[in-house]
Parts: C-alpha cells; sequence; structure tokens
C-alpha cells in the first residue's frame, strides 16, 4: 500500500527531526533525554508542539517497549495512579452540575471525568507505528495475572479509544486468495484459531480452489496485519462435518453451481483488540458482497465449534444441578474410552443422551447476565443467526473432542430475519432455533430418569477429568 509507506515515512522523518530538537542542544533537553517514563508522559501531556509531541510519544514507546514484565506491570500501575482523572476539577464540575443542569455544565462534567491517561493514550498514537504499539500493549495487560482496580480501569481506557480507533468506517475489506502477498498468508497461518492449518499446501486447498473464499478486515494504521478473517466453503448443501469441508479428497465444484456459502472459520488475529468486535461486520459484508458475485447462493451458515460444551457438562454434574440419571451416567462413561468414538451403536447410545443436554446447553442456560453459556452461540446469535442444527461427531479432531465431545452446530444466518432474530435475544433473552432443535428440549428428562447414585457420579467425575485434562485448566 504505497500511501500508507509514504504517511508512516512521512512520520517517521517529523519524528526523528522533532528527536533531535528535544534531545540534544540545552540543558533542559539533555534532562528530558534523562527524565523517567512518568516525567516524559507529563511531557507529553503539555506538549504544544506536533513534532516534539510525536518524538516524545516515540520515546515513551521505545522505552516501555524494553521492559520487563515486572517493570511494564509497574508501569501499568503508574497510569492509574498518576494520569486518572483531576479529582479537583472533577469534584467542581459534580458540584456545578448539581445546580447547574445546562449543557454546558454536563460537558464540563463529562471532560472532568475522562482519565488523563485517555488523552495520553491519543497522542501515544502519534508517534509512528502508534497504533500497532498500543495494540501490543493492551495484550501485555490482558495478559497480566493482575486483576486489580489499576487493571479493569486501564482496559476501560483501551476498550473505548479502540472501540472508536476500529470502527467499521475505517476498516477494509480485502479477498484473501492464493495470489495475496506471502507475508499475509504467513499471517492467516499463524492466526487461524478454529481448524489448524499445518502448512502451505494445506493452506493452498483452503484458498486456490473455485469453491473456496477467504476474507479479511485491516485498519489503514496496521496495514499489513489482518484483525480478522473467516474461510468460506462454496457447496451444494449444509455440511454436517468439519471433514466434509476440509477432506483433501473432497469433490471440488464449480462457484456458480454452489447455493450454499458455509462460514467454517472465523479467527480474530490481534490478542491486543480482544473485546473488540469485528466479526459481526465481517459477516454481514461477506454476506452482502457473496450474494452479488454469487446470485445463486441462497442459504448462508456457520459449521461452528462449541468449545464451552465440555466444560459445562461437568460443571453441571460437579454442582449436582438437576443430575443425571444412573443410565446416562453409565452412558456418558463411554466418552473415556481410549478408542472413543469407538463403534456406531456405542456412538449411537452416547448421542441419544448428548443431544437433549446440548439443547438445554443452548436453549434455557445463561450467564449471571442472563447471555448464552457459549462464547461462540452468544456471537452469532447476538448477530440474528438462528440455531439451526446439532451435528453429533461434527468434528473428531483431539481438540474438538476435549472442548465439545466433537460436537458442532449450524447457525442460519436468514437475511430476512436477522433483526428480529437479534432483538429476541437481546430484548426477551430468547434463543430463536429450529424446531428440530427444539425437539431435542423436550427429550431432555428422559435422560434424568431412575436416579442418578453415588457410583455413576463418580464415573462421571473421573470422565469429566479425563476429558478436559483435569478440568480446572
Amino acid at each position: 500500500m504505497p500511501e500508507a509507506s509514504f504517511f508512516t515515512d512521512m512520520l517517521q522523518s517529523i519524528t526523528d527531526h522533532g528527536r533531535q530538537l528535544l534531545f540534544s542542544g540545552s540543558r533542559n533537553t539533555q534532562a528530558a533525554a534523562k527524565a523517567d517514563l512518568e516525567t516524559l508522559c507529563e511531557m507529553l501531556l503539555s506538549s504544544r508542539g506536533e513534532a516534539s509531541g510525536m518524538a516524545l510519544a516515540a520515546e515513551i514507546l521505545d522505552r516501555w517497549g524494553a521492559l520487563e514484565d515486572e517493570r511494564a506491570q509497574t508501569f501499568f500501575h503508574m497510569l492509574h495512579e498518576k494520569f486518572g482523572p483531576d479529582t479537583v476539577r472533577l469534584d467542581q464540575a459534580m458540584e456545578n452540575y448539581r445546580t447547574d443542569k445546562s449543557s454546558a455544565a454536563a460537558i464540563a462534567l463529562h471532560q472532568a471525568a475522562e482519565p488523563r491517561r485517555q488523552e495520553l493514550l491519543r497522542r501515544l498514537n502519534h508517534a509512528p507505528n502508534g497504533t500497532a504499539r498500543l495494540v501490543r500493549m493492551r495484550q501485555q495487560l490482558l495478559a497480566s495475572k493482575d486483576r486489580s482496580e489499576a487493571y479493569h480501569a486501564l482496559d476501560a481506557d483501551f476498550t473505548h479509544l479502540f472501540g472508536s480507533w476500529f470502527n467499521r468506517g475505517f476498516l477494509t475489506l480485502r479477498p484473501i486468495d492464493w495470489t495475496t502477498p506471502a507475508y499475509i498468508l504467513e499471517k492467516i497461518i499463524q492466526y487461524e484459531a478454529v481448524h489448524e492449518i499445518a502448512g502451505w499446501e494445506e493452506l493452498r486447498r483452503r484458498l486456490a480452489p473455485a469453491d473456496r473464499r477467504c476474507f479479511a478486515f485491516f485498519h489503514p494504521r496496521l496495514a499489513d496485519e489482518p484483525l480478522v478473517f473467516v474461510e468460506v466453503a462454496l457447496t451444494r448443501s449444509v455440511p454436517k462435518a468439519i471433514a466434509d469441508v476440509l477432506d483433501e479428497g473432497r469433490e471440488q465444484i464449480n462457484a456458480d453451481e454452489a447455493t450454499t456459502a458455509v462460514f467454517y472459520s472465523i479467527s480474530n488475529c490481534q490478542d491486543g483488540l480482544r473485546g473488540i468486535s469485528f466479526g459481526n461486520f465481517l459477516i454481514k459484508q461477506v454476506v452482502e458482497d457473496l450474494r452479488k458475485d454469487l446470485p445463486g447462493l441462497k442459504t448462508f451458515v456457520t459449521l461452528s465449534p462449541v468449545p464451552g460444551f465440555a466444560r459445562w457438562l461437568a460443571k453441571v454434574h460437579a454442582t449436582g444441578d438437576r443430575p443425571l440419571s444412573g443410565a446416562a451416567l453409565k452412558t456418558l462413561t463411554l466418552l473415556d474410552d481410549p478408542n472413543w468414538p469407538g463403534s456406531e451403536s456405542s456412538a449411537a447410545e452416547v448421542e441419544r443422551v448428548l443431544l437433549p443436554l446440548v439443547a438445554r446447553y443452548f436453549l434455557t442456560e445463561r450467564t449471571p447476565e442472563g447471555r448464552p453459556v457459549d462464547p461462540v452461540a452468544r456471537f452469532h446469535l447476538g448477530n440474528g443467526a438462528r440455531l439451526e442444527r446439532v451435528n453429533f461427531l461434527g468434528d473428531r479432531s483431539p481438540k474438538a473432542l476435549q472442548q465439545a465431545h466433537g460436537l458442532m452446530v449450524n447457525y442460519l444466518y436468514k437475511l430476512d430475519d436477522i433483526v428480529a432474530n437479534h432483538e429476541a435475544l437481546a430484548q426477551r433473552g430468547e434463543v430463536i432455533a429450529s424446531p428440530a432443535v427444539k425437539s431435542l428440549l423436550s427429550q431432555s428428562d428422559e435422560g434424568r430418569r431412575g436416579g442418578n447414585g453415588q457410583q455413576g457420579s463418580r464415573a462421571f467425575a473421573q470422565l469429566m477429568n479425563s476429558t478436559l485434562g483435569g478440568g480446572r485448566k
């Protein structure tokens, strides 16, 4: 991207010039070169010159990048303690607003309540590659084991600013195919988070065929770094298993023969942007683009993992909440067999017991905030999709067997219903599901008849500890 390169070079030139002015010559500027990070941050907030401000921002980010983890934590605490709101100004603004409810008083209160570190982060963003470096700063913050008041306050500031800097209006949707530059394709391999890409040959199988598509969002200040990408399979029907999509020997079709677009992998690429939602815009934009290019597409679905199911099932039984019957527990111990899924008959037994529990997991279980318990479900249902189908043993990879006992689901994006489905969840907490999924819920009582017994409880607990690698990670 020549424009981005030119702009970056220009910023670097201004910054270098500013550093020459700032850190050489007079006694004061020589003192600035030896100042600690807190002093430099104060200087940046009081700076009025563009070149000197960019130079200060670059110096602060350079020094921060060289900090070891413990000193980086000290830096975060310093931002919290020293660069919060001006309490005297805030108290005065609050007092003024109590007696004067005017717009001017409200604006003054809003400005006084903003922590000084938000303006500091804005100014740090002016440095060359400042946006990327601040994303890495938040990544380190999120990786911190410290969950103190300082951690939550800082993360709120980052989230507030990133929500504006990375809003949909700044993002560019770009197709990723086999002709995309190799340095970006390498990042697709690296960032794939759902179905691992083993190497270049496997990546080629996902990008090169006529019935495959991949799209990614990019930001102008992170020009060569995808933010999130989605892989799409063009098919004649809705797949039940990921092997049907990724099988090396599968039948390939021409794109104009496809009636269904399957979103089978959505990967967020930047840990420092966790919680900043791009995927909902991505799917909707990709649907629109595919409909324009391939008018024969009538169905838009996902083939999605269920990453929280196995842990939820273990927790349900551990707490004794609506216990399973002894017969159900005995059946579920089949999951502990090293040869699982084993024979078709044993798999059918587990399927009979497990699917009603899956329906309960999606349709009735909620977080304390009243949201669906599965993170992938929260994403797609919140976007207005419908829970269309549960696919038993849809993914037989070790990861899927550990996290979800092999389950996958299809979420259906029916454009005429997206708004109504979203409102049903947001306003009433209702998960919109197909009749087939709802019918599974009515079978759940059958799996709990006949008592549960201590022997079955112990067997189930051992099963879950084994399946989840101890169940406490």
